[in-house]
């Protein structure tokens, strides 16, 4: 059964980006090669709750619990991993169908 992984992104204003936006780019491929299909990819958010503020959302549908936890258990992922939790608070939900 299909499987979402819903991530907030939480930008430091002071801090910045850092390598983050190089991680962006490498991710995609490694998540794309275990079946997962990106539904958004946005910084256009409308928060609705003021201690919900994300910098960016993204949400990636997978076509399971397994795909989805081989990819970020991944050698390919585990590379490149610190260039996202070195630079921004990431949040994330997995929602099964």
């Amino acid at each position: 059964m299909a499987c979402y992984f819903i991530i907030d992104v939480y930008i430091d204003e002071i801090k910045g980006r850092g390598l983050y936006n190089d991680y962006v780019m490498k991710v995609k491929p490694i998540v794309e090669s275990f079946g997962g299909e990106y539904l958004a990819r946005s910084e256009k958010i409308s928060c609705l709750h003021s201690l919900r503020t994300p910098k960016r959302v993204i949400i990636i549908k997978f076509p399971s619990k397994d795909a989805l936890e081989k990819c970020f258990m991944s050698e390919p992922y585990k590379a490149i991993m610190n260039e996202r939790t070195e630079n921004v608070d990431a949040r994330a939900l997995i929602v099964e169908e």
